[in-house]
């Protein structure tokens, strides 16, 4: 996993080069936000549990075959992976999100879980659902005003997006 900082470093270091005024400017603009991004994290990290557990509800109500005897969420054995699953996701997006990089997401959580998923029989597509629905109410949660640092968050809300928008694509 590379935070901004080290991938920068690294980027300067493997081409035997100073950091440029534009890298500096970028790592500038990293700590000015770094407020935001932590109360991005922890608004999504105080409301994980609701965030998977409202997902799960409204994806079983899009799709009811999956809890339905023979779907791949029937039996609470199986809906408990998929929560479990969900929990899992939307954890390694807010490391992602702290980190300002996709690297830890990408390494440790979707790298071959699609396979995984086509393996078990799990429906690739229905799991994307899910975590877009899981994106839908993290944004939301997170772009609320209120009693965090005031600014403009768009740009991280359009991270935020990005690194659920990469792990529903992963497993579909």
């Amino acid at each position: 996993m590379l935070d901004a900082f080290t991938r920068v470093i690294s980027q300067a270091d493997n081409s035997g080069k100073f950091l440029t005024t534009e890298q500096l400017d970028g790592l500038d603009q990293v700590l000015a936000d770094g407020n935001k991004r932590l109360d991005t994290v922890n608004r999504i990290t105080s409301n994980a549990s609701s965030i998977v557990t409202d997902a799960a509800r409204e994806l079983f109500a899009d799709q009811p075959q999956l809890v339905q005897p023979g779907g791949n969420a029937y039996t609470n054995r199986r809906m408990a992976a998929c929560l479990r699953d969900m929990e899992i996701i939307l954890r390694y997006v807010t490391y992602a999100i702290l980190a300002g990089d996709a690297s830890v997401l990408e390494d440790r959580c979707l790298n071959g879980l699609r396979e995984t998923y086509q393996a078990l029989g799990v429906p690739g597509a229905s799991v994307a659902a899910g975590v877009q629905k899981m994106k839908d109410a993290a944004i939301k949660i997170a772009n609320d005003p209120n009693g965090i640092t005031q600014g403009d968050c768009s740009q991280l809300m359009s991270e935020v997006a990005s690194y659920f928008d990469k792990a529903a694509s992963a497993v579909a």
